[in-house]
C-alpha cells in the first residue's frame, strides 16, 4: 500500500460522487460517516464492534483528548491508534468548535484562543501551531486545520471577521503541519450563509492547498432549509478532485441531502447519543424504544436489519433494559445505529454507481414517510 495520502472518484451521479480515500491505514469508502470517538472510544461499543458495522474511519477530538488524558501522555503510549485499540484511519478535528461550544471564559485573539477547561477551570492556549502539535502527537491521520466555528445566526460583517481570520489560521496550520507522508491536512471553508464569504474562503484554501476540504460553520442551528441552501453551491466552490467534508451533520435525511450536493465524508455524535436515550433509527424513520407500546412487542427493531440487536432481541426486551437502565441498552441500541447509518452510506454508494442515486433519493423519503408500523 503506498505511503501516501489519494482520493480517487470511482463515480458520479449529478452531483453526488463515490470513491476511495486511500491512507497508509487503510481505505476509506466514500461517502462515508465517521462515527464520532471523541475521548478515544465511541461510547458504548468495542472497536471492533463498530469495524463490524462498516466503519472505515472513525472520528476524535482534539479539545478533549489535549485535556484529558493529554495529547503528550497518548504520544508516550504509542499514539491514539494504539491506545484506543482502532488500526484503521483516524480524523482529528482542531478544537476549535469545542472551544466555542463548551467553554464559557474564552479570549479571541490573532494569536488564537484563550479559555478554561469545562472539566476543571484550568487554563489553556489552542492556536493554529498548537492545534497542529496535539494532532501529531495523537498521530492522526487526518488533521483538520484550526479554524473559528462562526455562529449562527450572525451579522455579515461579523461573519466576515471571522472568516478572514480562520484563513489567516489555516495559512498558518499549512506551515505548521510541514510536509508529513502518509498524513493528510484539510482546509475548512467558512462564510456562514453568505455566498460572497464562501467564495472567498474556497479561493484562499485552494491557494493555500490542502488535501482535502471541509464545509465548516453548518449544523450549528441554522436549520436543515438554510444548510441544504449552503450546500447547493458552497462544495461546487472547493476543487474537485479532493474529499469534501461536512461537519457535524446529521441526521439520515440531512446525510443523504448532504450527499445529493456533493459531500463526501460526515461525522456526528447523534446515532451513539441517541442509542443511549433510546432514539432508534430505522428505514422507516425514528422509534423510540422506550414507549410503552414496545413492551409487549416480540418483532425485531427492523424486520429487514441484520445488526445483532435485530437478529437475536425482541423490542419488548430492549425497551424493557432500557427501562431498566441495563447497560446493555446502550450498547445494543448504539449498534443498531451505527450499523443503520453505515447500511445507509453502502446503498448510496452503491446506487451512485449504478447512476440510480435520484430513485434511491427518492424511495429514501418515500419509506420514511409509511412511519413504523404498529404490530398487528
Amino acid at each position: 500500500m503506498s505511503d501516501r495520502f489519494a482520493f480517487d472518484i470511482a463515480a458520479t451521479d449529478g452531483a453526488a460522487r463515490t470513491g476511495t480515500i486511500r491512507t497508509p491505514r487503510g481505505d476509506v469508502r466514500t461517502p462515508a460517516f465517521m462515527p464520532v470517538g471523541t475521548a478515544a472510544t465511541v461510547k458504548a461499543m468495542l472497536p471492533e464492534s463498530v469495524r463490524a458495522t462498516g466503519a472505515d474511519i472513525l472520528l476524535g477530538n482534539t479539545y478533549h483528548l489535549m485535556l484529558r488524558p493529554t495529547a503528550e501522555r497518548i504520544d508516550r503510549l504509542g499514539g491514539l491508534h494504539r491506545f484506543m485499540n482502532w488500526q484503521r484511519p483516524i480524523l482529528t478535528d482542531s478544537g476549535g468548535f469545542q472551544v466555542m461550544s463548551l467553554t464559557d471564559l474564552r479570549k479571541l485573539t490573532e494569536e488564537g484562543v484563550t479559555f478554561r477547561s469545562h472539566i476543571d477551570g484550568s487554563k489553556h492556549t489552542l492556536s493554529p501551531e498548537r492545534s497542529m502539535q496535539i494532532q501529531r502527537l495523537l498521530g492522526s491521520d487526518i488533521v483538520m486545520c484550526f479554524d473559528e466555528c462562526t455562529p449562527y445566526p450572525v451579522q455579515e460583517t461579523a461573519s466576515l471577521d471571522s472568516m478572514r481570520l480562520s484563513m489567516r489560521w489555516a495559512e498558518r496550520s499549512r506551515d505548521a503541519f510541514g510536509d508529513r507522508p502518509g498524513h493528510a491536512l484539510f482546509g475548512i471553508q467558512q462564510g456562514s450563509v453568505f455566498p460572497e464569504q464562501r467564495a472567498e474562503s474556497a479561493e484562499k484554501l485552494t491557494q493555500i492547498g490542502f488535501d482535502g476540504y471541509a464545509v465548516g460553520g453548518l449544523a450549528v442551528g441554522e436549520g436543515q432549509q438554510a444548510m441544504f441552501g449552503v450546500l447547493d453551491y458552497a462544495p461546487g466552490m472547493l476543487p474537485q478532485d479532493k474529499p469534501r467534508y461536512l461537519m457535524g451533520v446529521g441526521k439520515p435525511d440531512d446525510i443523504v441531502g448532504a450527499v445529493a450536493r456533493g459531500i463526501d465524508m460526515m461525522d456526528c455524535v447523534l446515532p451513539s447519543r441517541s442509542g443511549r436515550t433510546g432514539q432508534v433509527f430505522t428505514r422507516r424513520g425514528v422509534l423510540n424504544i422506550k414507549n410503552a407500546r414496545h413492551q409487549d412487542d416480540p418483532r425485531p427493531i427492523d424486520e429487514v436489519c441484520t445488526c445483532p440487536a435485530c437478529r437475536k432481541y425482541s423490542r419488548a426486551y430492549l425497551h424493557h433494559v432500557f427501562r431498566a437502565q441495563e447497560i446493555i441498552s446502550s450498547m445494543l441500541l448504539t449498534w443498531h445505529n451505527l450499523h443503520y447509518y453505515q447500511e445507509l452510506m453502502q446503498a448510496m454508494r452503491d446506487a451512485i454507481a449504478a447512476g440510480t442515486f435520484e430513485a434511491f433519493h427518492t424511495e429514501f423519503h418515500a419509506t420514511r414517510a409509511t412511519g413504523d408500523i404498529e404490530p398487528l
